[in-house]
């Protein structure tokens, strides 16, 4: 894993398979580490023929945005949020995007295929819509357009996740309870649930992670984003949106109007999905990027 300075932010990434000619850039969703792309699921998509560049967006993992202002939640995240004005808010998606750009001047990739989960779809379809120089082709999997007329997640999983996390160091039994639970919730019926997976998974985000209130200030960018029906409309690249029926965070309804709002775009529905991608789908999944792109 490598580092480098973007502006007021240092990115952590990783490249498997450097020797092949053609990028895949993988962008992690809300709150989630590179590493939620799992090795398997990039050694496959470098079997495939291309060099797979995946990172931690700012604010999550080891990649550290510098803040000059500190967060301090006193109780609900919600409560939080109803106090917010704009000049509060530490940065944009937009801004997220930008520093992929940035990594891609970095490794002076001139164009590449981008693959977005959840909040990294948006992201992806900011980079298509106002980067469209830079992108080859767009995978959007379990994403929204964030269109206010789209269902709304499930109540009991949004109290999930505003809800303050217990304190990994004091309360560790708590911290990994409440993450395996919610885990657990988002996977989907149609697919096991690893325990042991998720487990080791969130002791290696624990001993990764160099940042402080990043998921807060992400779900900032998250909700001061707002809906403009033209940035996916402009988008001309090869698009494949990739949606579970049983994403309870995102219905499919958002996946479908992704889909439909993209002029050249594809629309796969996969039965028993939920919001994460377990490996029992790493193959499909790479099968239907590697069409899309080739």
């Amino acid at each position: 894993m490598k580092t480098v300075k973007i502006g007021e932010v240092e990115i952590c990434y990783e490249i498997f398979g450097e020797e092949n000619p053609k990028t895949i850039v993988l962008i992690a969703g809300l709150g989630n580490q590179m590493i939620r792309w799992e090795d398997p699921f990039c050694q496959l998509l470098v079997d495939k023929g291309f060099k797979v560049i995946r990172f931690d967006n700012r604010d999550s993992g080891s990649s550290v945005y510098i803040s000059g202002k500190e967060i301090h939640l006193n109780g609900n995240t919600q409560e939080y949020f109803s106090t917010l004005k704009p000049e509060d808010l530490p940065y944009s998606l937009m801004d997220m995007a930008k520093d992929v750009i940035g990594l891609l001047d970095h490794l002076q990739i001139e164009k590449a295929h981008f693959v977005g989960r959840s909040m990294g779809g948006i992201i992806a379809q900011l980079l298509g819509s106002y980067f469209p120089e830079r992108v080859l082709s767009l995978t959007i999997i379990m994403s929204t357009s964030l269109h206010p007329v789209l269902p709304s997640a499930d109540p009991e999983i949004m109290e999930m996740m505003m809800k303050p996390s217990a304190n990994p160091v004091t309360e560790r039994e708590k911290y990994f309870a409440e993450k395996i639970s919610f885990a657990r919730k988002i996977s989907g019926s149609g697919y096991s649930f690893d325990q042991n997976l998720e487990i080791a998974l969130i002791e290696e985000e624990l001993n990764r992670s160099k940042t402080k209130n990043g998921i807060i200030r992400q779900i900032m960018a998250m909700g001061s984003y707002q809906y403009n029906p033209e940035v996916l409309k402009k988008i001309t690249a090869p698009a494949l949106v990739i949606h579970g029926t049983d994403d309870l965070i995102f219905h499919p309804e958002c996946g479908k109007d992704i889909a439909y709002s993209i002029v050249n775009s594809e629309f796969v529905l996969i039965d028993g999905m939920g919001h994460s991608i377990p490996s029992e789908l790493h193959s499909l999944i790479c099968d239907l990027i590697a069409d899309t792109v080739l």
